[in-house]
Formats: C-alpha cells, sequence, structure tokens
C-alpha cells in the first residue's frame, strides 16, 4: 500500500473520479456535487493506493486554527473517510493517517493537534478507544466540563441549527447514509461496551445521524498500539514530503 498527502487544490477531476466511485460504493444517494462540496471545505487528502496504483482508500481533513476561551488552539476537522473492502485487514489507513497527522502538525509548528469529527458508524467510533486514550464522548468517564464546551462551541460555529446541543447529534440536511451491509451494528458487537455505548448515544446512525467527538492527536495522548502505528506512519512521511 502507498500513500500521499495532496492539497485539496491539487486535486483534479481525473483524481475524484475514483475517489467519488469509491465513496459510492459504500455510502447511497450522495450526488457528484455533493461529494465535491464537502471536499471544497478541506484543505488537505490522504490517498491511498495498492501496488497496481488502484486507489483503495482515503481521508479528507481540515486543519484549521480556533479561538476558545481566549487561547488559539489547531483543530483537525475529518471529512469523508473511506477504504475498499478488499483491505478490510490491513491497517495501512491507521499508520498513514497517523503519518500524515504528524507530517500535518510539523508541518504547522504545532506540539498537538485536536480531532473534531463527526461519526456516524461504530467502526469509525471504535477507532478512538483502540488508538486513543484522550477522547470523549466515551462510556467510563463524563467528558470534562471544558472539553464539553469546546465541542459545543465548535459544533454549533460549523453546523448551525443543524447541531442539537442536548444530545451532541448533527442531523445533516443532506446526510450520508451507509449502504447494506456497511449499515447498521451486528448484535455481537453490542457486548463492547464502547460499541454499546455509540448505539446509546446515536441511535438515529442508520438514517446518518452523526455524534459530535473530540480527540487530542498527540503521540503522548495514544494508547501503545496507537503510539506505534504513530512511529510507523512518522517514517512514511519525511519534512519534504
Amino acid at each position: 500500500m502507498n500513500g500521499q498527502i495532496l492539497r485539496r487544490s491539487d486535486l483534479n477531476d481525473v483524481t475524484m473520479a475514483p475517489m467519488y466511485r469509491l465513496f459510492c460504493s459504500q455510502f447511497a444517494n450522495v450526488s457528484m456535487e455533493q461529494f465535491v462540496l464537502d471536499l471544497d471545505e478541506k484543505n488537505w487528502v490522504l490517498l491511498l493506493h495498492n501496488n497496481a496504483g488502484e486507489l483503495t482508500g482515503f481521508s479528507s481533513m481540515m486543519v484549521y486554527e480556533a479561538s476558545f476561551d481566549n487561547q488559539n488552539i489547531t483543530l483537525v476537522y475529518s471529512g469523508d473517510t473511506v477504504v475498499d473492502r478488499s483491505t478490510s485487514g490491513d491497517s495501512a489507513l491507521s499508520y498513514y493517517w497517523m503519518g500524515a497527522i504528524d507530517w500535518l502538525r510539523r508541518r504547522y509548528k504545532k506540539d498537538r493537534f485536536y480531532w473534531f469529527l463527526l461519526v456516524s458508524g461504530y467502526r469509525t467510533y471504535r477507532f478512538l478507544p483502540v488508538y486513543s486514550r484522550l477522547f470523549y464522548p466515551r462510556f467510563d468517564e463524563p467528558t470534562p466540563n471544558d472539553i464539553q464546551a469546546l465541542m459545543h462551541s465548535m459544533a454549533c460555529e460549523r453546523f448551525n441549527s443543524q447541531y442539537d446541543a442536548n444530545t451532541g447529534i448533527v442531523r445533516l440536511n443532506a446526510p450520508s447514509v451507509l449502504k447494506g451491509e456497511y449499515s447498521g451494528i451486528p448484535e455481537h458487537r453490542l457486548s463492547d461496551p464502547h460499541i454499546a455505548y455509540f448505539a446509546e448515544r446515536n441511535p438515529g446512525h442508520e438514517r446518518g445521524d452523526e455524534l459530535v467527538c473530540f480527540c487530542e492527536l498527540s503521540e503522548a495522548k495514544l494508547t501503545r498500539l496507537g503510539q506505534r502505528m504513530w512511529r510507523k506512519g512518522q517514517k512514511l512521511f519525511p519534512d519534504d514530503v
């Protein structure tokens, strides 16, 4: 597997066509126009290709500065992220994504990023406890007041009336809904307390409802597995990439 980081402005129609096809293989009722509009909100894209040069995954992200409680913080807001099912047993997205984040952190000259993401699928939510020691909301610890206030502020700013502050849920006007086998949560997965918590917090996930989540992106706040992925990813994206 090979990965590359591109600016959104470097994407063209030829690049975006396979991205859109891959996205539509897992999500229903998303027009090319809607897909491009989402991309236009982002400033970086991670692309994954197999050895034959075929696109097998991508993740878009927006790195931006925000002011909160008289402090300037740097946020990574995640957009569309899809991996081809043929690579489901490969952790390439994890270490390439971690490597991309570390490269962007160095490029922006920041000690840490804060990850602001919306989650409509249990697989994405499960990514948080597997790799991070500091993420919210979570079943085993209440969200600290300052982090809750930050999440609320960022969600209100970005989604306005589409955000329900009482539930922490964003209901987009044009949600991306997972198809068939990608939708829902298998019964046996609900034995995992993290997944059961996600299902409870976001009961409308099958119709595209999104749970607002927050995570600190720094090596020190990762799990041991997350730190291994981070260090592996660092080697893939040197400073002159």
